[in-house]
């Protein structure tokens, strides 16, 4: 990873400064969590595989009018995105 400042990590994506004021670049890990974090795995590829269904949905959510955080995919593992209040919601 480049030498970039990190702002947060979690289970499946890590957020690093972006390059312009107000913005991040949010990477997607690998890691599988259960049951509260006591399973742990490494998929390989689950980074990526999310990373595409995440820019999937965003660009529909836009297209329809709906404006999102999302900005570009920057390659395999990375997007650009705005930086907003996080509303804590977690879908499982």
């Amino acid at each position: 990873m480049k030498n970039r400042r990190r702002i947060y990590e979690g289970k499946a994506k890590i957020l690093y400064e972006g390059p312009e004021p107000g913005t991040l670049i949010q990477f997607f890990k690998d890691d599988a969590t259960a049951f509260n974090k006591k399973k742990h795995e490494i998929v390989d590829g689950k980074g990526v595989l999310n990373n595409r269904i995440s820019e999937h949905i965003f660009n529909h959510l836009n297209r329809m009018g709906i404006p999102t955080h999302f900005i570009r995919r920057l390659n395999m593992r990375e997007q650009l995105i705005k930086e907003v209040e996080i509303i804590p919601l977690e879908v499982v």
